[in-house]
Order: structure tokens, then C-alpha cells, then sequence
């Protein structure tokens, strides 16, 4: 058996392969990062060459990222959504390094630990009413994609197999593997480069973000059709509630949900809300499905569930359908991920929900609200924004033209603020715990872009 004393840290070395040389050890310069990245990394929907050069981030505390040259930029993404908290939290830090004490990873097969049950009793509380099944995931698409098979593995179980479809309005975003993208929205969205390739499901149009009784009305009409005539092939309803998130920063109205709950409950199928984007807290409510007191039978969180620290997701779902999947023929879900329960992840995760519940989030996340609405106002007069709309800890300005990235990232590291448009959107979820005066450089730095690109 190995001794402490027989392990040895490794020596400074390089490795030679293909005759090129790579430091194994020791710092890289800003230079260094650069040009390793550029001639090795993949970024998020990029190729290569790349087409924009990263900024290189030193560190990150507070709600401010530390550029290697220096320059403190306000982070108006929160990470893509994650860093509700904002980065380098005490109560965070800590409980990193006590379960790094413990332990940082053993398999869940066959094995359990505190972290995990910790996690699952906390979900459990905390989402809506009959959500006591937890499948703890390793990212928000892997969470779709378990609630995608669960649903389909539900209905093996009552004997219904034909029901292979998923029914979703346009518009939506739920991930980049191949179940969650076969729902993304089939024309507009990043991934219709794989028509023909996904899975075929059915489209109902976009929801509406008008809020009068008789729009709403003709909306869930329209809607209720599709689902009428594919009846016998739908196997759940999937969408983003209130907030369609990364397909376009919309927002529609809570009674909308409440028809999806009864639609569903009229022709017996599935509902499934993907909440990985609004959950905890992010659009008032704890959780979206809360602006129409309602519970789905699946759900899927994600991204702010580890205030960012560790990739983490989770797919609950009631204890029906949960023994329903479980008296297929398989004889349970047949899913397992390597990192699934992940004890650090677990951990950080207890630690993040219970800060976020330990403090006024509500008022957190209004004093946000307040800011961006009163903020981004002066974007409405300008000749070349279409809209602008806050929800929550959302802001968005949305243009009649593409954002240029480029441009509009100079402009806001320029003004001290980190963001990253996409489309013809110029947004903003900051973390709640940003003071009066973040929010509004975050805000300013939007208008700036607007006024940039008008």
C-alpha cells in the first residue's frame, strides 16, 4: 500500500509529440494561453479558425472577473445564468473544501453518500408538489435527456410503446445532444443543421407574449389542436416555462402553463418543464412553475443549482411515473453517467440552494428587476431595437438587426462589463447579489451596445 511519504509531485518536464514541444508544468503567460487555446481549444459553438480572440480571465471574486492585464469587468452572464451567487462565496468555498476532505468522487452504482441524499431531500422541498423522484445528472442536457427518457420509458410501461413523440412550441431551447435538440425550435434555432438526423417531433407555434384573456385563449385553441391530432403518438408536452431561454429571451404568461396542465391531464400525457434557465429564482419565483401554482410531471434544473461552482443537473419526477418506468421491461431507467451524484458537486449544491434560501432572494432578484427596468428604458427611443423586456433577474434588448459580437463585446469591456449577445439579443442575467450601482453598469453597458449597433 502507498505511503503519503511515497508520493512525489512531478517534476518540472515538457513532452515532446509530433515535434511539437507543450509545458506540462509551470505558469503560461497571457500569451501562452492564447496561442494554446487558438490552436487547440474548441469554444462554445465555434470553429477553427477562430473568428474572435477569448478574453483570458485571471480570477473571478464578487461579481467581477480579473482579466490577466488587470482590467475588472462587472459579469452581466452570471456565467450563462449559473453564478447566482457570485464567485469565489465564502459559504461556497468552504463547503468545497470540507467535502474535498471527504471525498470528491466515488460511483453511484451500488453506493450512496450524504451529499446526495442531502440533495434530494432539499429538491425535493423545495420544487412543486409531487416531485419526489431525483435522478441527479452531469449537465442540464443530460437532464433532458433523461426526462426525455423517462417519459418514453413511462409509456413501455403501461403498454403504450407507439407513444414516441414529444410535443413542444416553436421557439424553445433545451440542449445540444440529440434528444433535447430534436425539441430545440426546427427552423430558427442553432440546430437545424440536423434536419433529417433527429428525431421527428410535433411543433405547435410559438406562445404568445401578449397577456389579454382572448389571446391567450386563441392561442391554447390553436395548440390544443395539434395535440388532438397526434393524440395517440404524444408522449409528453416539453417546454421552458415562462422564459424561452437561449432560443430567443421571450416571455409568455403564466395561464398559458395552466392550460398545458390541463391539456395534459385531458389527453393523458406527460408534461415535462424544463426549468435548467429559470430555476431558483432567476424569474421572481423560486421556480417558474410558481407564477401558475402548478406542478408538471417531470422537471429538469440545472445551472444555478451549484451557484455555478461544479456542472451539476437534476431530472425529478413523481413517484407514479416513476414506478411506471420502473415496471418496463427494462426494469429501470436505463441511464447511469460516471459522475452521476457527484459528492462535491452534491455538496456545493446543498450549500448553494440553502444560501440562496438563507437570504431575501425575492428581494435580491426585485432590486434587480428594479434597476434593469429603469436602466434600459432609453433603449426603447432608439431607431434600430425592436423591444425591451425585463422578467425577474432578465433584461433583454432585442434589435432589428444581428448583434456584430465582436463589436458589441469591445463596447461592453469598454464600459467595465462582461456580455455576450447572441442573435439579435443584447442581454443580461446578473448575479442577485450585485449592488445597485453593478446592475446599472450592466445596464448602461447594454444601451451602449444598442447605441453601437443603431
Amino acid at each position: 500500500m502507498l505511503k503519503d511519504s511515497d508520493i512525489s509531485p512531478p517534476a518540472q518536464s515538457r513532452y515532446v509529440r509530433s515535434g511539437a514541444v507543450a509545458v506540462c508544468s509551470g505558469v503560461l503567460t497571457s500569451d501562452d494561453v492564447r496561442r494554446i487555446d487558438s490552436e487547440h481549444l474548441w469554444h462554445p459553438y465555434s470553429g477553427f479558425p477562430s473568428t474572435t480572440t477569448p478574453l483570458v480571465v485571471d480570477s473571478a471574486s464578487g461579481v467581477r472577473l480579473t482579466l490577466a492585464d488587470g482590467r475588472q469587468l462587472v459579469d452581466g452572464m452570471s456565467s450563462w445564468w449559473a453564478a447566482v451567487h457570485g464567485y469565489r462565496h465564502p459559504v461556497l468555498d468552504a463547503a468545497a473544501r470540507d467535502q474535498l476532505d471527504r471525498m470528491s468522487h466515488v460511483m453511484f452504482g451500488g453506493l450512496t453518500h450524504a451529499p446526495a441524499a442531502r440533495l434530494a431531500e432539499l429538491l425535493v422541498s423545495i420544487t412543486p408538489a409531487g416531485l419526489d423522484k431525483v435522478f441527479l445528472a452531469d449537465s442540464g442536457s443530460v437532464s433532458v435527456e433523461v426526462a426525455v427518457k423517462i417519459a418514453l420509458q413511462y409509456w413501455r410501461g403501461r403498454g403504450e410503446s407507439g407513444r414516441t413523440k414529444l410535443l413542444t412550441w416553436r421557439g424553445g431551447y433545451h440542449g445540444d445532444t440529440f434528444a433535447p435538440m430534436s425539441v430545440c425550435d426546427p427552423d430558427g434555432g442553432m440546430h437545424r443543421l440536423w434536419t433529417g438526423v433527429l428525431a421527428q417531433q410535433v411543433f405547435a407555434p410559438a406562445p404568445p407574449a401578449a397577456s389579454d384573456a382572448a389571446g391567450i385563449a386563441a392561442y391554447v385553441a390553436e395548440f390544443e389542436q395539434v395535440l388532438a391530432a397526434h393524440a395517440n403518438d404524444v408522449a409528453a408536452i416539453i417546454v421552458e416555462p415562462i422564459v424561452q431561454g437561449a432560443g430567443g429571451m421571450r416571455f409568455h404568461d403564466a395561464r398559458l402553463l395552466v392550460e398545458l396542465r390541463r391539456l395534459a391531464d385531458e389527453y393523458g400525457v406527460l408534461l415535462i418543464f424544463d426549468e435548467i434557465a429559470t430555476g431558483f429564482g432567476r424569474t421572481g419565483e423560486l421556480f417558474a412553475a410558481d407564477h401558475a401554482g402548478i406542478a408538471p410531471d417531470i422537471m429538469c434544473v440545472g445551472k444555478a443549482l451549484t451557484g455555478g461552482y461544479m456542472t451539476l443537473a437534476a431530472t425529478l419526477c413523481t413517484t407514479e411515473v416513476a414506478e411506471t418506468v420502473s415496471s418496463s421491461e427494462a426494469g429501470g431507467l436505463m441511464h447511469g453517467p460516471t459522475f452521476m451524484g457527484n459528492p462535491l458537486a452534491c455538496a456545493i449544491a446543498v450549500a448553494s440552494v440553502e444560501l440562496l434560501l438563507s437570504r431575501d432572494w425575492r428581494a435580491e432578484v426585485a432590486a434587480v428587476a428594479d434597476v434593469l427596468t429603469e436602466r434600459l428604458e432609453p433603449a426603447r427611443s432608439l431607431p434600430g431595437v425592436a423591444d425591451v423586456r425585463v422578467l425577474g433577474g432578465i433584461g433583454v434588448i432585442e434589435l432589428t438587426g444581428a448583434v456584430d459580437m465582436a463589436r458589441a463585446t469591445a463596447v461592453a469591456v469598454d464600459a467595465g462589463v462582461w456580455l455576450r449577445p447572441f442573435g439579435r439579443l443584447v442581454y443580461a442575467m446578473p448575479p442577485y447579489v450585485c449592488t445597485e450601482a453593478d446592475v446599472a453598469a450592466i445596464a448602461d453597458a447594454m444601451v451602449a451596445v444598442a447605441r453601437d449597433h443603431t
